[in-house]
């Protein structure tokens, strides 16, 4: 019997969580999107455990970022500014996360007029900085050697700020549908 050359193999294809999504139009969506879901809990695995190292143990990966949003340029936040600021819809989240840190001496309370605001604390400005030094250690180093291009990270965070608004205008549109 002579032997049949199988067709050229083909590409793998987009690495995809779920094939019947990828299969419908823009495939390449479908494969941002796994990459999206590895890289956030792979990014909320990393902080905590920076933190935890840093000093910071016990604390989430939403209770990380409040922190370091609160001790950026300074300056109080408003538990609505957090929520803006980080997309949270369910504003509890953030009103969780104020209190925990309040009560670890993290964030102190605050008012701007009627608002209640959080400010960072000696304490929790010195866990960012330890925090910081580990990154620079542990992850910047890292991710230095393997010679990314500076403003293309820039330009693929600026893209994926931008879908974040398509996401949340389809969210819409399905509360709706």
């Amino acid at each position: 019997m002579a032997r049949q050359d199988s067709p050229s193999p083909k590409g793998i294809g987009p690495i995809v969580s779920a094939s019947h999504l990828a299969d419908g139009g823009l495939p390449a969506l479908s494969e941002m999107e796994f990459a999206l879901v590895i890289l956030s809990n792979a990014f909320q695995r990393w902080i905590t455990r920076c933190t935890a190292a840093a000093g910071g143990e016990g604390l989430s990966s939403i209770e990380v970022q409040i922190l370091h949003a609160v001790n950026h340029r300074e300056r109080d936040k408003s538990q609505s500014e957090l929520c803006m600021m980080f997309n949270i819809e369910d504003t509890h989240v953030v009103a969780y996360a104020l209190k925990k840190l309040e009560a670890m001496g993290l964030v102190a309370p605050g008012r701007r007029g009627k608002e209640k605001t959080a400010r960072i604390t000696r304490e929790g400005a010195d866990l960012c900085l330890r925090y910081r030094a580990l990154r620079e250690k542990l992850l910047i180093e890292s991710v230095a050697s393997l010679g990314l291009d500076e403003a293309r990270i820039s330009e693929i965070a600026g893209l994926m700020r931008v879908m974040s608004g398509q996401y949340d205008q389809a969210s819409r549109a399905a509360a709706s549908y």
